[in-house]
């Protein structure tokens, strides 16, 4: 399990994936099976932003060699790569480094002239990586109602719609800004791979509007004692006096979705079928809290191990997406970690299931680890111990308890995130 795991990790980072579907010579820039005649002259500029955006842009960077002109990116955490200028910005949090991040894409994105073309490095994080509130609205002003949302249990896609309407940058309002012509290389974080949603869409476009915007902070009851600057700008926006987010596709720039779950999924599938093991892709929109999935997956276990229905075994079932945990105790762990805790508890010491569940970007939760895998092993070396699930469930503590019963999956970050992957053997 391990080693799909693993295998399916290492075909998943960015230098794989774009020396697969990124390719240069001068003057032809193809991607996808598609060509950009370019001048040779002039090469190509790079920028990008989220968590994904060192790794990707290194491998873009090595395939464009000296035809890389410039190149920009902001991450989440300091980096050097040859040819490009690292900005380190804030994440999750918004603070001062995401504006000045923003600012400096803003400035070098529109100094470009038609002639130009670019490529745009894309990945989940970028929503707090770069912002630009519009004016009077101030970062302060963008915490507090953020943190109004938050509080109010918003779900984030509705969060998504209110902060688009804020700023400068998201909802394609930074496409906007730039007479160049260019692609967006998108590594997907987001169910079902919207590109209207991943990193807040600062190159593509938005459907929603400052109605739908205002709409949100009134259902939740955020709108009376929200920041007046925010108010106003809502006003104007609903009245027509301020411009809303763009509404249709920029037809100079165009995105490529070169990663994403439902691809990850593929490749464990293949991994495991080398190894003789049927493999099948169960959903890659796993969603809701971690525990309550746990259920749902060993329930499809256990019909498989009794009525051999709908699969014979052995088998791999295969899950992707992003659960959530509802904090409960002041434990260290993750979304991951602690749906494999909850499946632990449900296959005790049952031989005939061994589940995973881990973060593509080796990051679960407030822990360094990226999850955990468990079998009856587990719960073997769990009873030696005298370790109690229920009281580490109680306490959102399943960092803890893998580290004690040595389950835990330790990737160290990654450099990519298309969320989680999950899997169940059935023997």
């Amino acid at each position: 399990m391990m080693t799909i795991f693993l295998k399916t990790l290492a075909a998943t980072l960015p230098a794989s994936i774009v020396r697969q579907k990124l390719s240069y010579t001068p003057g032809a820039l193809k991607i996808d099976g598609k060509t950009f005649e370019l001048s040779a002259e002039r090469g190509i500029h790079l920028f990008g932003s989220g968590k994904a955006a060192v790794e990707t842009a290194r491998a873009v960077a090595q395939i464009l060699g000296q035809n890389l002109r410039h190149g920009c990116i902001v991450s989440n955490y300091p980096a050097s790569v040859e040819g490009v200028e690292v900005l380190e910005s804030s994440h999750p949090v918004l603070t001062e480094k995401s504006i000045a991040a923003a600012e400096t894409l803003i400035e070098k994105l529109s100094r470009l002239s038609e002639d130009d073309f670019f490529i745009y490095v894309l990945s989940g994080g970028s929503s707090a990586l770069i912002e630009k509130p519009i004016p009077p609205v101030t970062l302060s002003d963008m915490q507090i109602l953020t943190k109004g949302l938050l509080a109010n249990g918003v779900p984030i896609d509705e969060i998504n719609i209110v902060r688009k309407h804020l700023s400068l940058v998201k909802g394609g309002r930074l496409g906007r800004l730039t007479k160049a012509s260019g692609i967006v290389l998108v590594i997907s974080d987001v169910i079902g791979d919207d590109l209207e949603a991943i990193g807040s869409a600062p190159m593509f476009f938005d459907r929603s509007t400052f109605y739908d915007a205002k709409l949100v902070m009134k259902k939740y009851g955020l709108w009376e004692n929200a920041p007046d600057t925010i108010k106003k700008l809502f006003e104007d926006g609903v009245s027509g006096r301020f411009e809303d987010t763009p509404k249709t596709i920029n037809d100079k720039i165009e995105h490529f979705i070169i990663d994403s779950n439902v691809k990850a999924l593929q490749r464990a599938k293949g991994y495991a079928e080398e190894l003789g093991i049927s493999a099948y892709i169960m959903t890659s929109r796993l969603r809701g809290e971690a525990r309550e999935a746990a259920k749902v997956i060993i329930a499809l276990g256990e019909e498989i191990a009794a009525r051999r229905e709908p699969f014979p075994t052995p088998v791999i079932l295969l899950f992707g997406g992003e659960t959530t945990v509802t904090l409960h105790g002041d434990g260290k762990g993750g979304r991951n970690q602690e749906m494999a805790l909850a499946v632990l508890n449900e296959i005790k010491e049952s031989p005939r299931f061994v589940f995973f569940s881990a973060g593509t970007d080796g990051i679960d939760g407030n822990s360094d680890a990226a999850g955990a895998i468990v079998d009856c092993e587990s719960w073997k070396t769990a009873l030696k111990l005298n370790l109690k699930i229920d009281d580490y469930l109680s306490r959102n503590d399943s960092y803890d308890f893998f580290a004690q019963t040595g389950d835990l999956i330790m990737t160290g970050p990654t450099g990519t995130n298309v969320m989680d992957i999950a899997a169940l053997f059935v023997g």
